[in-house]
């Protein structure tokens, strides 16, 4: 009962919204939204404790079976996405991007995309078929370009195309490669469920392996993304609406890795292991391209965007690293890297709608001094994100070197993209830096200046604070995530690594 609440009770209003609800009033629309959110919110919780199963025949002439369940490798990710799909829907009592231009849609639309999209993540991450996941991954795709494209930034109607047109094709060529992969190793291996894959696809042959885990692993770098297909990435964030990026950045992001796990980490690994070093290197050049852009970088919104490229690239370097400690890795870094980027796209993006831009190449007056608690959740999410200790990046990024240090092959290749990970991050404390001397240092307050930016209150301070609460937790207290997960990667790896 609480997989079919987690997925019916957001998926079934968020559609109604977007077609049958349009004619509904914005403040009604966000209660109907809130309530559903935090129904499917208190049922995915529930489902990552009780761990129900639903498994019945679907598309039996093809194999193809509606089977969900919640295991260890999904369950953070299915409570992250709950508990953003909250945060974002909650967040419309702070922004409404419907009322900023008569072009825009109506709020039920705006709102109901938002369920859509935290619907399709949910059945992704608790999804045990492989054509299922793949059917969840694309449901995803139209209601966040929708939100791209209707509700994203006011200012320019032609980044906002640019923009989702970009998202969309990028994804497009990705899903279709992944597609192409997971028809190969379904066919190959007759069987579509993640239990029976692993065992079914053990007698593949090396170079069919390689083939599916190249297909699969191209098409899901996309969605990551991984360097050099991470260039619809800063686009989409700069544009889309706060909401929007939070949920690009903490939950789509995350179907990408996920992806590489339960597909050609888990079916075909020895095909996996081969290109593991082409994909660590890619992960390294992302983090060294995103952490110099963000140095230069005058658009604080874009320059978040490219240090979620580098963050990104220390997860990629966890799961080449082929061993059970570089999974653990990659799995606790896409649950720090989520709530980190959610943390600081909605405090940049509360700063874009009082400013009118983040332009850090306009001097404004300290954030520190007019907005203290905005001011606090910035440089905590940026502490967070350079990977100070204490704080929820440290433990994906610092495992990571480690695994990376000690991979199962590779050695050489993976050990100098460990040294090269370091300096990476070092980067990351460089440009945190910078933000924090423009941003939260500033200028000199006056008390006629014309940036004074508004605290934060009400339900913008809630949704801040709860961020903050995430941050702090998991740096703090990490077993939260790795006790959760522990079982189930040392299945999925063998145990012997």
């Amino acid at each position: 009962m609480a997989l079919i609440l987690m997925l019916l009770v957001p998926g079934a209003v968020g559609l109604w919204l977007v077609t049958g609800g349009r004619a509904l009033t914005a403040s009604t629309a966000r209660v109907v939204a809130l309530a559903a959110a935090v129904v499917g919110g208190v049922a995915a919780i529930a489902a990552t404790v009780i761990r129900p199963v639903v498994d019945r025949a679907w598309i039996p002439d093809l194999g193809v079976r509606w089977h969900f369940e919640v295991d260890g490798i999904g369950a953070p990710l299915i409570v992250l996405t709950a508990v953003i799909g909250v945060l974002v829907v909650a967040h419309a009592w702070v922004e409404q991007p419907w009322a900023d231009s008569a072009r825009s849609g109506s709020a039920a639309t705006y709102l109901g995309a938002l369920l859509l999209v935290e619907t399709g993540a949910l059945a992704a991450f608790s999804a045990r078929d492989a054509i299922l996941f793949f059917i969840a991954f694309e449901i995803v795709l139209v209601p966040m370009w929708l939100l791209i494209s209707r509700y994203g930034d006011k200012h320019s109607a032609s980044a906002r195309a640019d923009a989702s047109a970009r998202f969309i094709l990028y994804t497009a060529v990705g899903s279709t490669l992944m597609l192409v992969g997971i028809l190969l190793l379904v066919t190959q291996a007759r069987t579509a469920d993640f239990g029976a894959l692993p065992a079914a696809a053990a007698g593949l042959t090396l170079g069919q392996q390689t083939l599916i885990a190249v297909l699969l692993t191209l098409g899901l770098a996309v969605k990551v993304p991984v360097f050099p297909l991470h260039t619809w990435l800063p686009a989409a964030h700069t544009t889309a609406p706060t909401a929007g990026s939070v949920l690009l950045a903490a939950v789509l992001l995350k179907l990408g890795t996920y992806g590489l796990v339960r597909l050609p980490l888990a079916n075909v690994p020895d095909g996996f292991a081969r290109i593991a070093p082409v994909l660590a290197i890619a992960g390294v050049v992302g983090i060294l391209w995103g952490g110099l852009i963000c140095l230069v970088e005058r658009d604080l919104k874009r320059l978040i965007a490219f240090s979620s490229v580098a963050h990104m690239g220390f997860v990629v370097l966890g799961l080449a690293s082929g061993t059970e400690t570089g999974l653990q890795a990659a799995l606790i870094g896409n649950i720090a890297h989520g709530v980190i980027s959610a943390l600081l796209f909605v405090i940049v993006g509360g700063l874009k709608h009082r400013w009118g831009s983040v332009d850090l190449a306009v001097v404004r007056p300290a954030l520190r001094e007019v907005s203290p608690r905005l001011g606090f959740g910035l440089i905590l999410g940026l502490a967070a994100g350079l990977g100070l200790p204490g704080l929820a990046g440290f433990w994906g990024e610092f495992v990571s070197l480690v695994a990376a240090w000690n991979p199962a092959q590779h050695t050489g290749i993976l050990r100098t993209c460990a040294v090269i990970a370091a300096v990476g991050a070092a980067l990351a404390a460089a440009y945190s830096l910078r933000v924090a001397r423009i941003v939260w240092v500033g200028d000199a307050v006056e008390d006629d200046a014309p940036d004074r930016a508004p605290d934060a209150r009400g339900v913008e301070l809630g949704v801040v604070a709860a961020l903050v609460v995430g941050v702090v937790a998991i740096g703090v207290a990490p077993h939260l995530v790795f006790s959760v997960t522990a079982d189930a990667v040392t299945a999925l790896i063998g145990g012997g690594r």
